[in-house]
């Protein structure tokens, strides 16, 4: 039998929720829209109810999800990931993002893209890429620009090495405030950091700088 909300969305946020659980009521909540990020969560009429294990986060503005430490990633739009490069066409460069398929980056994909300016990725290219569409049953599309067409942080990571993780430990290190094991590192140490949601983190050591790029909350 699946258990009630309390009538407040904020009583399941940071908590443990299992499956069954229903922790949103959205007759409740008028005029709000409401996202739902990963495959944790899903909407039957006016109820939100949970459809894995783990704990019930909520981002501005009404986004929700269920966080669980997974070796697995499922791609969701909006998501910052690391993807390395297996294959190129004329139209895409196809991705490994640690998913379940292979996703695939436009050559137009990029700030001031053309058709006369297309990067060359060869295979084993890192990337640092952002999910554009994630629909069940399709590829993930991928761009290297944020939602505003600039590249930002976006784009090939050179140099550096390359570690796999877990999901939710790239969710630590991107948590605010400041992810304690990043704050005592940049404190003997300088380098930049990029921190995929897929579950791969790349460093690279610098002399005079301490740079994270991530999803909406870096940790400096």
């Amino acid at each position: 039998m699946e258990n009630k909300p309390s009538g407040s969305p904020t009583s399941f946020i940071d908590q443990l929720v299992v499956p069954g659980d229903v922790v949103l009521d959205l007759s409740s909540m008028t005029n709000q829209t409401i996202k739902l990020g990963g495959a944790g969560l899903r909407q039957d009429c006016d109820a939100i109810s949970v459809m894995k294990a783990g704990k019930l986060r909520c981002s501005k503005p009404n986004k929700y999800w269920v966080e669980s430490s997974t070796k697995r990633y499922v791609a969701q739009a909006g998501d910052s990931v690391l993807g390395i490069v297996v294959d190129s066409k004329a139209d895409n460069f196809l991705v490994d993002i640690k998913g379940p398929a292979l996703a695939f980056l436009p050559v137009l994909a990029f700030e001031g893209g053309t058709r006369r300016n297309i990067p060359k990725f060869e295979a084993g290219t890192l990337i640092y890429v952002r999910v554009v569409k994630a629909n069940p049953g399709m590829n993930p599309e991928l761009s290297c620009t944020d939602a505003s067409g600039k590249a930002a942080e976006f784009g090939q990571l050179k140099d550096g090495f390359m570690f796999e993780s877990s999901t939710g430990l790239s969710r630590t290190l991107l948590s605010s405030p400041t992810c304690p094991v990043l704050d005592a590192l940049g404190k003997k140490l300088s380098f930049e950091i990029a921190v995929g949601l897929n579950g791969r983190v790349w460093v690279y050591f610098l002399r005079n700088s301490f740079i994270v790029v991530g999803l909406d909350s870096p940790c400096f």
